[in-house]
């Protein structure tokens, strides 16, 4: 029976291939294909919720079938992998009439090969085809920390979108890019806490979003969470502040103190997200407190007021810790940013008050003296950047030299590992303003 769904999935996939030669992407022979492929899909998705096509020694195989002699069908969906550099896709239940027919649009045009199309699928709205992989086990799939920050950026503006366009944004791809970061926060939490360093002002929205969910896996990191826990805190952090986009931009990105009236109606965005949130399939409850209650304080004097008395998540104070920390730590029209020392100096002195003092004080601890994206001054007049914290032993330091015992700025940065007994060599903290540095061009 599967076997029979799997070639009926090819063969509609060939068919409306070679419709495309002849008629445009709206024609009714080739939505006729559409049909047929999700139909075939609907019942293949009754017995599992992702189905994986691909190339194995370039054989091709669908699900667990194998098609060692393959038809004309079964040729094309080869030659098309070869020439788009596929190895294999993963099919997700949910896929949708539109998105099979943009799936169709960029496999016919061929312009996007390899690993480009995970943009182009994106792009393209198209968030039940993934690229995959061949047998390539669970603990590997994490790709590089930057390509993993940049889906996350990608996913949050495909949700953003479908909700300007009064759609149901899917929960699926942000909780599949939130696990990747989860894991990776886990296995070499440096590499993907250096990437929150990244402050894109003309992308603000997302890159802060993005950065709250990163920074707060390190704070879930630090008070001992377990994977699950992680997963839904990283997603309540990606989608903390949805409700921003019922608030006039003129308003999120006034330069100065809001007056009272605009301070009111951003205080609006707490509830909305939430709202908007609940709508999306698959989203736990401690999301929901998340989105709702991220502004509400460690004491509960802040907002929404209707939330005081509310029996919380304790996902929602490292949030709150995360997004005051990002806060602090980005350039904005009315604020200079603040090193990520001094941002937690900052953080400790709210401690207790509008932050959970346990949970500020595990995180501080899990960053070290020093934490990652600090500029340093050394005894030996040089500079240098704070690029990694040994996980284990917190003084041990790796850092990039950048100016010279002169003041000159190196062309290409020296290395430099200090050990927790040659900590003292560390004599001050350097603005990088000052000295016009861009961290994050560094630690990226």
């Amino acid at each position: 029976m599967q076997e029979e769904l799997s070639k009926q999935v090819i063969q509609g996939i060939s068919r409306a291939h070679q419709a495309l030669k002849l008629y445009p992407l709206q024609h009714p022979s080739i939505k006729k294909q559409v049909q047929d492929c999700l139909a075939a899909l609907a019942k293949m998705f009754q017995k599992k919720n992702r189905i994986k096509m691909g190339m194995i020694d370039e054989t091709l195989f669908f699900d667990e079938n194998l098609f060692a002699t393959p038809s004309d069908a079964e040729q094309e969906i080869l030659n098309i992998f070869k020439t788009m550099d596929i190895e294999a896709l993963e099919w997700r239940s949910g896929v949708t009439h539109e998105e099979l027919l943009q799936f169709f649009e960029l496999t016919r045009s061929g312009k996007v090969r390899g690993e480009d199309l995970e943009d182009a699928f994106l792009d393209a709205g198209i968030h039940h085809i993934r690229l995959s992989q061949v047998d390539m086990p669970e603990e590997d799939s994490a790709k590089e920390p930057k390509k993993i920050y940049n889906r996350a950026v990608k996913v949050l503006d495909n949700i953003f979108q479908d909700v300007r366009l009064g759609k149901i944004p899917s929960s699926e791809e942000a909780a599949a890019v939130i696990k990747e970061m989860a894991e990776l926060t886990i296995s070499d939490p440096d590499a993907l806490f250096a990437l929150s360093m990244i402050k894109d002002y003309d992308n603000y929205t997302f890159t802060h979003s993005v950065n709250v969910s990163v920074i707060s896996l390190m704070v879930g990191r630090s008070c001992g969470l377990d994977m699950e826990e992680l997963q839904t805190l990283g997603l309540g952090g990606l989608l903390h502040d949805l409700g921003k986009l019922n608030v006039d931009l003129e308003i999120i990105t006034k330069p100065g103190r809001l007056n009272r009236q605009e301070f009111e109606i951003i205080k609006q965005h707490p509830v909305s997200g939430a709202d908007m949130v609940k709508q999306m399939q698959n989203i736990p409850p401690a999301v929901i407190d998340i989105v709702l209650c991220h502004h509400l304080r460690y004491n509960r004097e802040g907002y929404p007021a209707d939330a005081r008395g509310k029996k919380l998540s304790p996902l929602v104070d490292m949030v709150t810790i995360a997004d005051a920390y990002d806060a602090m730590t980005t350039l904005r029209s009315y604020q200079r940013p603040v090193s990520p020392r001094k941002a937690l100096a900052k953080l400790q002195a709210e401690a207790g008050i509008s932050l959970h003092p346990k949970e500020v004080e595990n995180f501080i601890l899990s960053l070290g003296r020093y934490p990652v994206g600090t500029l340093v001054r050394l005894d030996t007049n040089e500079i240098g950047l704070v690029t990694q914290v040994n996980v284990e032993r917190k003084g041990d330091l790796q850092m990039d030299i950048l100016f010279d015992s002169s003041g000159t700025q190196r062309s290409k940065p020296g290395s430099l590992h200090l050990t927790e007994d040659q900590i003292h060599r560390i004599i001050a903290e350097v603005d990088p303003f000052v000295k016009g540095i861009d961290v994050a061009s560094y630690l990226n």
